[in-house]
């Protein structure tokens, strides 16, 4: 005979957060991570900071992992190769372009490549409005232009964001192909190997110092390890359009996260600009049929 134990006698339950704060707290880790990322920007440039990002991340997905290359078909091994060549441009012209212009802009246009990719094929006229409040949302953040902004970064945050809808295609194929995280872990070291070159160019020695080296790190597991354990966690149990919805935000997170850690100025056209791109994510994950991809890791 089983004797139960009484209500008073269990060991009480930690409070779960809801599956909307555990996205919300990997958007907002990411753009943490990359708002951080350009506080060593003047001691490694650009390129040394992507690469302290991309090598931390790979080193600890690779160590969680351990993929075996051996077992891996030729099929997988391009597919990861593929994905990593894709990540390494896309987190290059990110970087680049987020020393040039503030991090809600850059995050802003980036976020065209994954619009364009929910509403590529589509022959619905709605989605038509939310092309269009799309396009209003980055003329009026490209207007900056004439008031100081850099077109070279403006282009560089066009270029990661097209490199970003690639990301999302290749992903789609790198889940098919793998049936665990080992693929990533490839593709991010891949992305790590690609951009030594160009980072060690630009930090040089400045790459070894321990304070520097400490905030590469910090910058990789913000970036993408916590941001991937939370995603994984919340998309056990939260709908794809709800998912679609809550990554809509990233673009006004990411202005947040600019204004709060870097001081950046928010005027009322960049606002506005922004404020139009993610009206347009969010009308496109709430009439969207396709099921929506988590989109975050590795931006």
């Amino acid at each position: 005979m089983r004797v139960g134990r009484r209500r008073s006698d269990r060991a009480p339950r930690c409070p779960r957060l809801p599956v909307q704060a555990l996205v919300l707290g990997s958007i907002s880790s990411v753009q943490i991570g990359a708002a951080w990322a350009t506080t060593i920007f003047q001691q490694v440039g650009a390129s040394g900071a992507c690469l302290l990002r991309l090598a931390s991340a790979g080193v600890v997905m690779l160590v969680l992992t351990r993929p075996r290359l051996r077992s891996l078909s030729r099929k997988q091994l391009v597919t990861a190769c593929a994905l990593g060549l894709v990540l390494a441009g896309m987190n290059l012209s990110f970087y680049h372009a987020i020393s040039r212009i503030p991090l809600g802009t850059a995050v802003t246009i980036e976020f065209v490549g994954p619009l364009l990719v929910a509403l590529g094929g589509s022959r619905r006229v709605r989605d038509l409005v939310w092309a269009a409040l799309a396009a209003g949302g980055i003329i009026a953040l490209c207007q900056g232009v004439t008031h100081g902004t850099s077109l070279e970064g403006l282009v560089l945050a066009a270029i990661a964001g097209l490199l970003w809808g690639c990301y999302i295609l290749l992903q789609a194929r790198l889940g098919r192909a793998f049936n665990d995280s080992s693929g990533l872990a490839l593709a991010m070291t891949v992305a790590a190997l690609v951009v030594l070159p160009l980072g060690v160019a630009q930090g040089s020695a400045r790459l070894l110092v321990p304070g520097t080296i400490a905030i590469g790190v910090a910058v990789g597991m913000l970036s993408s390890a916590i941001p991937y354990s939370l995603e994984l966690k919340a998309l056990r149990t939260i709908s794809t359009t709800t998912f679609g919805v809550l990554m809509s935000l990233e673009p006004a997170v990411a202005a947040l996260a600019g204004a709060i850690v870097l001081a950046q100025t928010i005027t009322l056209r960049d606002a506005v600009g922004i404020g139009l791109v993610v009206a347009a994510s969010l009308g496109t994950s709430l009439t969207s049929n396709a099921p929506h991809e988590p989109l975050n890791i590795a931006t």
